[in-house]
């Protein structure tokens, strides 16, 4: 069994990894229906939650069927982020997590997310403020390094570990990288071999298939595996992976109707969450994943984002999969 804090999980636990635009509530529903361990919301800016900021107050929406759930901050100013731990522990998560992981320009670029990789001092300061303003426990996403002379994720374990976090995601690319090459997972697996590491070590990066995830768990032997980008448009692979490490085998790929019904699922969760309007607006930018590689979908995928009721989008789903129902994805 792997605990983080009083949290207790499966012995290899499979998490879903916090993205931005992605891992929303109705998202994260689904996943968690096909197996997913723990999830984290999309993360949140402690500027925009300061200001009270309508879209950084509703990602700290979570519900009890998420659990457990965690919510990811991500700021440049120390005082700010243990300002906004305390407000995100009054939502009652199950943890908070700190994203010092994110690449993108627009964050890097203002000081926070993978930009603390250039400052180690800072983001434990900043560690040390969102512990003490929590009663939660706290766990750090971030990458290996800033770029490839700076690889640096080996010292940034041990310090923060020494400060209270109870686990360490670490994403197998330097911020240089952005999601491009391979990849590194070999730095993960020192910070496991190291003999002071006692929290648990999740892996994150490259893994889309069941294979690739036991091969990932053997090779490098991680504590469990984040999964990003793997899972758009395709959250039964958490099942796919459970599957695959109990049995030896792979489940048969989903059949339409199958893919039909998860997709309904997401669009169901949507409503409930943003309401009748905005729950399908939502919506229209899943449905490409949903149904990709099917021959002569765009006619269909057009009337997907076309359709502006559930009963609209219900009907052109049911005949979704009475068209395609010998098609396996």
């Amino acid at each position: 069994m792997v605990k983080i804090g009083n949290i207790e999980l499966s012995d290899f636990p499979l998490l879903l990894a916090p993205m931005e635009d992605v891992s929303d509530p109705p998202f994260r529903a689904v996943c968690k229906e096909n197996g997913a361990d723990l999830m984290y919301t999309e993360f949140v800016s402690s500027e925009g939650l300061i200001r009270d900021a309508a879209k950084s107050v509703q990602k700290l929406d979570i519900f009890e069927y998420e659990r457990p759930v965690g919510i990811q901050l991500f700021g440049s100013d120390v005082e700010t982020m243990g300002s906004c731990a305390e407000i995100a522990s009054r939502v009652n998560p199950d943890l908070i997590d700190i994203n010092y992981g994110c690449p993108v320009k627009n964050v890097a670029c203002r000081g926070a997310g993978a930009a603390l990789l250039q400052d180690v001092p800072k983001m434990v300061k900043m560690t040390e403020a969102v512990i003490k303003s929590t009663h939660l426990p706290v766990t750090v996403k971030t990458r290996l390094g800033w770029d490839e002379n700076t690889k640096n994720v080996q010292e940034v374990a041990e310090r923060l570990q020494d400060i209270g976090i109870k686990a360490l995601s670490v994403h197998g690319r330097t911020r240089v990288q952005m999601y491009k090459g391979e990849a590194d997972w070999s730095l993960i697996a020192r910070i496991k071999e190291n003999p002071r590491i006692t929290i648990p070590i999740f892996g994150n990066g490259d893994v889309d298939t069941p294979e690739k995830a036991v091969e990932y768990r053997n090779r490098f032997g991680v504590d469990g595996i984040m999964i990003g980008r793997a899972t758009i448009g395709n959250p039964w692979i958490f099942n796919e992976i459970k599957h695959f490490m109990k049995t030896g085998e792979k489940l048969a790929p989903p059949t339409m109707e199958q893919r039909v019904d998860v997709c309904r699922r997401h669009v169901e969760f949507s409503i409930r969450w943003k309401g009748p309007v905005a729950g399908v607006f939502e919506m229209r930018r899943h449905y490409t994943n949903y149904f990709k590689g099917m021959e002569h979908f765009k006619p269909y995928r057009m009337r997907l984002v076309e359709a502006m009721t559930f009963d609209e989008l219900d009907y052109i789903l049911k005949e979704i999969a009475n068209n395609y129902s010998e098609i396996l994805c």
